[in-house]
């Protein structure tokens, strides 16, 4: 099944990413990594109504919402992770991760309430990891020598992790979890014509992905068969979401010379399936 996404946004990012809807709002958040900046909106009839911005102050690959209404945001900032609180204050929650250029990038929580973000090398090379961040603040590695920790989401139970390390391999893994441990790694799909990029699981276990350069978003069964593509009219989708049964996609005019109208606005397609909001992280500011 193919069919088409529609821009509902009039603003341009240069690396839209990681969108995510809040369900203590019925917000979506998303942000800009090079910018530095985390977004806040509202989708009404194909319209993106931005709400608000945080100047980050550096690099931001992910923003998840806290538990309590007014708690704020747990974010993948350059080398850690932090708090953002609604005012717009930054408090670092773990410093020292990353080192040089290298920085965090998309992340998710488990259904325990643990957030797990991965981090990019910069120039590529494989000393990226997959950190988890515990409800009590306290950060442990769990998987190491990667390149481009990407796309990461869980299945309902907890015992799956979906995840994506863009190169070199391009492919979508699941990975065993227990007991917050991994454990064997197997690759659903092999991921061709662009690089897998953000990732999100629908309500019946399928596996969305934005494919960098390659103008789609794919949707995946468990067992690795393609089931439907979703076409844009910009060849740089980032990452999705859901909100009901629209698929909310994010995309990015970085490193395009010539970017077609519309690279880096975010787009949104009805896809007949519906998908969760984001999880809370479990810990407090």
């Amino acid at each position: 099944m193919r069919s088409r996404a529609d821009r509902v946004s009039s603003i341009s990012y240069r690396q839209g990413e990681s969108p995510r809807l809040d369900a203590r709002t019925g917000e979506l958040v998303w942000v800009d990594i090079v910018a530095g900046r985390v977004h806040r909106g509202r989708l009404e009839d194909g319209v993106l109504t931005v709400l608000r911005d945080y100047d980050i102050g550096g690099p931001v690959g992910v923003a998840v919402p806290l538990a309590g209404s007014g708690e704020g945001w747990a974010i993948a900032v350059r080398d850690g992770f932090a708090h953002l609180a609604e005012d717009g204050t930054v408090t670092p929650l773990v410093t020292g991760l990353t080192s040089g250029r290298d920085q965090m990038n998309d992340g998710a929580c488990h259904p325990d309430g643990s957030f797990w973000a991965g981090s990019q090398a910069i120039p590529r090379a494989p000393r990226g990891a997959l950190f988890r961040l515990s409800a009590d603040g306290e950060a442990a590695t769990m998987l190491t020598g990667l390149t481009v920790a990407n796309g990461i989401d869980f299945a309902p139970d907890g015992r799956t992790l979906y995840f994506v390390d863009t190169l070199p391999h391009r492919r979508l893994e699941a990975i065993a979890v227990h007991d917050g441990r991994l454990g064997r790694r197997c690759t659903i799909a092999e991921i061709g014509g662009g690089n897998p990029d953000g990732l999100v699981l629908d309500d019946e276990g399928c596996v969305w992905i934005a494919v960098w350069d390659a103008g789609e978003v794919r949707r995946y069964a468990p067992t690795g068969e393609l089931l439907a593509t979703v076409e844009l009219p910009v060849p740089r989708p980032t990452a999705v979401c859901f909100q009901g049964s629209t698929l909310v996609i994010t995309t990015a005019s970085l490193g395009l010379d010539r970017p077609p109208a519309g690279s880096g606005r975010l787009y949104a397609a009805d896809v007949g399936v519906t998908g969760p909001p984001a999880r809370p992280w479990a810990g407090r500011s």
